[in-house]
């Protein structure tokens, strides 16, 4: 079950971000005019799919798990070097608060004081995985998301955002297939999260759940009707309410949250990680997967990520399995610039009708 559900978010945070990227920053009413509605289908280039920024750091968290998931210290330094030279791969997604902590850390600030204040997603979107892999240790789980989400962020709001999902993630973990316990899933939040504007947001999502709102219909009680942000208190509220109300349909739970528009790419991969580690990655359309065009992280090589780093989570005494996966890291750079010259090509497209 553990094997199923780390794959599943590795697989649904690549599906989701992937879908997303293309219609990221864009209205709902633009984004349709320009890319149709549902069902949805990869239209990065030629019809294919690829990641960013959103998978790239979940890769990262879960080498950094594989190398040092001692400590959340030892996790922490792994981490910020794993940063680093993501950063001189010129990756063409950075948030500027990401890009301003890992520069930080370039300049010698230590993880634990590297962050920014920002409350900005970056620290919700690693945060998934987190989840699943001490989804039975509550006491750790906190600990590494703390580690994860002060290096770029020291915005209360981000972490707390982060936590948020990270339990999301834990409870779908543990629920699986038979779907989320919605009732159990807040009470936990109400538990846990302390951070004054997102209980606040977490009440509102509640009392959506229980008049039974639909997802655009809560996105627009929060003001985001015209898509959803990258503040992490507008992003958090939109992903786990998605979650809660599609949490066994990968494919409702992903077409419904990018069609919100705005930040599609990080919301998408955020949904597509929970339902993943909900449902499995064989709940995720064989379409979708099959038509991403990811390398050197190829969806062979993202399962065999997902598989080693169950072997390190399966149980008691497996902190002996094999370390961080081999990449062909000097194929990132190429990869990189061609996936820039089409961002770039996007961004033109963007100046002609349909408006």
């Amino acid at each position: 079950m553990r094997q199923d559900a780390i794959v599943g978010a590795l697989l649904g945070t690549v599906v989701g971000d992937a879908l997303g990227l293309p219609r990221e920053g864009l209205s709902p009413r633009r984004a349709r005019r320009m890319f149709g509605g549902a069902p949805l289908r990869h239209r990065f280039f030629l019809g294919r799919g690829v990641g960013s920024d959103d998978t790239e750091h979940a890769c990262m968290v879960a080498q950094a798990l594989l190398a040092a998931s001692e400590s959340p210290e030892h996790f922490a330094r792994n981490l910020a070097w794993r940063l680093r030279g993501w950063l001189i791969g010129l990756p063409a997604g950075v948030g500027w608060a990401t890009l301003r902590a890992t520069v930080k850390l370039w300049l010698g600030f230590p993880p634990s004081h590297s962050g920014v204040v920002s409350a900005g997603n970056g620290p919700a979107m690693r945060a998934p995985l987190l989840g699943v892999c001490f989804a039975e240790q509550p006491e750790r789980l906190e600990a590494f998301v703390r580690a994860s989400s002060r290096m770029t962020h020291r915005d209360a709001r981000a972490e707390q955002g982060a936590l948020a999902v990270a339990l999301a993630a834990a409870h779908g973990a543990r629920r699986g297939p038979s779907g989320v316990d919605a009732e159990e899933m807040m009470r936990e939040w109400a538990a846990r999260i302390d951070e004054p504007l997102l209980r606040e947001a977490l009440v509102r999502l509640r009392a959506a759940w229980e008049r039974g709102a639909t997802v655009p219909e809560f996105a627009a009680e929060l003001g985001l009707a015209d898509g959803v942000s990258g503040y992490v208190m507008h992003t958090v509220p939109v992903v786990l309410y998605t979650w809660l109300r599609h949490g066994t349909d990968f494919q409702r739970a992903v077409e419904e949250i990018i069609l919100l528009g705005g930040d599609s790419d990080t919301t998408g991969a955020i949904v597509g990680a929970l339902v993943g580690a909900t449902t499995g990655a064989g709940a995720i359309p064989p379409a979708w997967l099959e038509t991403l065009a990811e390398w050197p992280r190829s969806m062979k090589w993202l399962r065999r990520l997902g598989d080693r780093l169950a072997a390190r989570f399966a149980g008691p005494g497996t902190l002996a399995a094999p370390g961080a996966l081999p990449l062909f890291w000097p194929a990132l750079l190429p990869r990189n610039l061609a996936v820039l010259g089409i961002v770039l090509a996007h961004g033109l497209r963007r100046l002609l009708p349909p408006y």
